[in-house]
């Protein structure tokens, strides 16, 4: 399920600016663990992106909106335009807010400079890891709507590492682009293939995972 903020500039997107380099806030929810949500974005000229959410501590996104905490642990995954993977985040650290019940900043942070094109990330729950060089390639969690019950929290799904109950909650804000969207249904992750960028927009689900490989040092970014 998905909810987005109408302001100025059209449903679903808030544009903080009328310049070229806009910042667009979007809100959500997932209804699995498993599940994936996808956003593109475009740059016209080389620039310095930045990528974040805000729901595992809450916060004030880009668009003005004050952000409940609670949300899920979030891990974001970005793709260039052909589908290979660029970089991943788990945990934003010192440039998120730690959590005020668990102390953890979980949220993810990535800024990248990023030359002109279009662009795909993927949010989805800690630690469904995507499994890289290519979108194509999937997530590591495969068609397990309840996998974060392992993590052992009372709700059985949307746990995170801390055995802390979390809901199913997004908030995520891609800064300094020139456009920005998301399907209007996210993936759920059954199996099969995930679809090559050329074809996000026409899908009604998916992406596919492999075996269950996640590790916090997976890529780039740790604990």
């Amino acid at each position: 399920m998905q909810s987005f903020a109408i302001k100025a500039l059209g449903l679903g997107v808030v544009a903080a600016s009328l310049a070229s380099a806009a910042n667009f806030s979007f809100t959500g929810s997932l209804t699995r663990d498993d599940e994936v949500q996808l956003f593109n974005f475009a740059v016209n000229s080389t620039s310095t992106v930045t990528l974040r959410s805000l729901a595992y501590a809450g916060g004030v996104n880009a668009a003005g909106t004050t952000i409940a905490r609670g949300g899920f642990d979030p891990i974001l995954a970005l793709f260039n335009g052909s589908g290979a993977i660029i970089n991943q985040n788990d945990d934003g650290n010192s440039n998120v807010p730690a959590d005020s019940v668990t102390g953890a900043e979980f949220d993810v942070y990535l800024q990248s400079s990023l030359t002109p094109g279009t662009y795909t990330v993927s949010v989805m729950q800690y630690d469904n890891f995507a499994v890289g060089p290519n979108l194509s390639n999937g997530f590591v969690i495969s068609s397990n709507p309840t996998f974060t019950s392992s993590f052992g929290c009372s709700n059985g799904r949307f746990c995170d590492v801390n055995s802390d109950n979390r809901t199913a909650a997004w908030a995520f804000d891609i800064l300094g682009v020139d456009s920005a969207s998301l399907p209007t249904q996210p993936p759920t992750t059954p199996p099969g293939a995930a679809p090559e960028p050329a074809t996000m927009s026409m899908m009604m689900a998916g992406l596919a995972a492999i075996a269950f490989l996640g590790s916090r040092r997976y890529f780039a970014a740790t604990r």
